[in-house]
């Protein structure tokens, strides 16, 4: 299976949550959201997101929007201005979720038309 980052199939969304923060995965096709709801876990996410998570990480699934809910507990470190981290509101973390890199299978891969990035002047 080819090794690509969770971008390759979906995008995120992410905020602040008092002291922790969410992070809202859209699957791209539905046999990506097939996919991430069988291999994308709330311990995987965990692990991948351990830096910056001191607590548990939760999910909530929704099917018919595609979509996957991730609360990491403890994120922000008090949140909003009684933390003392450089991203205080968890703006980040979904781009930090999409850089995992995951094995797809290329059923999947071929089924999620990929993003077209843009040309830079």
């Amino acid at each position: 299976m080819p090794i690509v980052p969770l971008s390759r199939i979906a995008c995120a969304r992410s905020g602040d949550k008092g002291e922790g923060s969410n992070v809202g995965v859209l699957a791209r096709s539905a046999a990506a959201y097939e996919w991430l709801e069988r291999e994308l876990t709330a311990e995987r996410v965990r692990a991948h997101m351990a830096a910056v998570n001191k607590g548990g990480v939760k999910r909530h699934a929704s099917g018919e929007l595609q979509l996957l809910n991730f609360i990491l507990e403890d994120s922000l470190g008090g949140g909003g201005s009684a933390s003392l981290k450089t991203d205080a509101q968890g703006k980040t973390h979904g781009l930090a979720v999409l850089r995992m890199q995951v094995d797809v299978p290329q059923a999947v891969l071929d089924a999620t038309p990929a993003v077209e990035r843009a040309e830079r002047a």
